[in-house]
């Protein structure tokens, strides 16, 4: 049966993907079965979507009851599970007004244009200021915020005003807002994409005072480190900072689309009707979803276990055979190998073996295992990589 769900997909589907060669037909919790019936440890959580982990009672029952009431109405409408989702956001973040839509690269989008609508009250440019190694989506304005010139290649001319500076630089990017005058700076608290890069830790505190006294935005891309995973339910919350705008997707819904740009009431208010706008954003199904999800993670123990397993997991990866360091914060970690073909033959081995993870960067292992990985989970993985790191440094 895998073999023709391959060919099937590998026939009719564009060629965007560098696919396992696995056709996976159900998962529970951090497990997932492939149609021949072998089971994996899953620590790729869907690229740090399903944060209850694969098919939680909780997200299972919002679905089942939420699809028996109402799927979809557009924005034509008001509805309670929008309602409550924007409550809930509003309540637990720095922000004061919400917009949904259905993906990272959408949020990146809206906080982009959110930036340079207020920026012609606040007397800035159009510039937004952004990091090498960054990553910030595939739609062309998220692209052009985007660092790498292989995820750019082929796609020119992409939207102009963006600026880059190496990631963790506060000096350079002073000089960058200052220089251009820019109406944002837009950064990730960490790298996913890039490696699981870890700035110093008062990067982010610095770049709010700074970016106050140059009367530009702080633009946060948590798209990847929110709800929950670094061990706050928003990594901006480790400084003691709040931003103007934030980007959140990927775990907010547990594996359902959903994403949401917050931000300040004033900020928010430079968009009026017709501004922006998406048809699926916000829908009822998705939020009720998205509900759940953040009930259960701020109303449990979730977060400080996510801190917990990071530590461990960081702790076990220590002197991995072929490999410079392992980094992270709470449940986003990377193991950087010595050389692209090492990690990408130690990925492809621990998925043989059993354990699912993703190569990213080319050289680095990442893992974003689901909130609710136990330590046992956690011993297992570090016994698979270690075991696929031996062998393939001994071929």
């Amino acid at each position: 049966m895998s073999d023709n769900t391959i060919a099937a997909t590998d026939g009719n589907f564009m060629n965007t993907y560098r696919r396992f060669p696995i056709a996976v037909e159900r998962g529970e919790g951090v497990w997932l079965w492939d149609t021949e019936g072998k089971r994996y440890l899953d620590f790729t959580s869907g690229i740090a979507v399903t944060t209850l982990g694969h098919c939680h009672p909780v997200l299972v029952d919002a679905v089942r009851k939420q699809a028996e009431i109402l799927v979809h109405t557009s924005n034509l409408f008001y509805t309670g599970p929008q309602a409550r989702l924007a409550s809930l956001l509003v309540h637990h973040s720095f922000a004061d007004k919400v917009f949904m839509c259905n993906s990272g690269a959408e949020a990146s989008e809206c906080a982009i244009k959110l930036s340079r609508k207020y920026s012609g009250s606040a007397g800035r440019s159009k510039t937004i200021v952004c990091a090498e190694g960054s990553f910030h989506g595939r739609t062309l304005g998220a692209l052009a915020a985007t660092s790498g010139e292989g995820y750019r290649s082929g796609f020119a001319p992409l939207p102009e005003g963006f600026v880059f500076v190496p990631y963790g630089d506060v000096e350079a990017a002073e000089n960058a807002l200052k220089q251009h005058k820019a109406c944002a700076f837009m950064i990730e608290p960490v790298q996913g994409e890039n490696g699981v890069v870890v700035p110093p830790y008062e990067y982010l505190s610095t770049m709010r005072e700074v970016c106050s006294a140059e009367g530009a935005l702080l633009v946060l891309d948590e798209i990847q480190t929110g709800i929950g995973r670094t061990g706050k339910l928003f990594a901006y919350q480790y400084c003691g900072i709040e931003p103007d705008v934030m980007a959140i997707a990927k775990g907010l819904a547990g594996g359902l689309p959903c994403g949401a740009t917050l931000a300040t009431a004033e900020v928010a208010s430079c968009f009026t009707l017709g501004s922006h706008g998406s048809t699926f954003g916000g829908g009822p199904l998705a939020c009720a979803c998205a509900v759940a999800v953040l009930e259960e993670v701020t109303g449990s123990s979730l977060m400080d276990n996510a801190k917990l397993m990071g530590d461990r997991l960081l702790e076990g990866l220590a002197g991995v055979a072929n490999t410079k360091e392992a980094r992270g914060v709470g449940l986003i970690t990377g193991l950087e190998f010595v050389s692209d073909a090492t990690a990408q033959a130690t990925v492809f081995r621990c998925a043989e073996k059993g354990l699912l993870t993703i190569l990213t960067a080319g050289n680095v292992m990442r893992m974003l295992p689901p909130l609710t990985v136990s330590a046992e989970q956690v011993d297992m993985a570090v016994s698979i990589i270690k075991e696929a790191a031996r062998e393939v440094a001994d071929k």
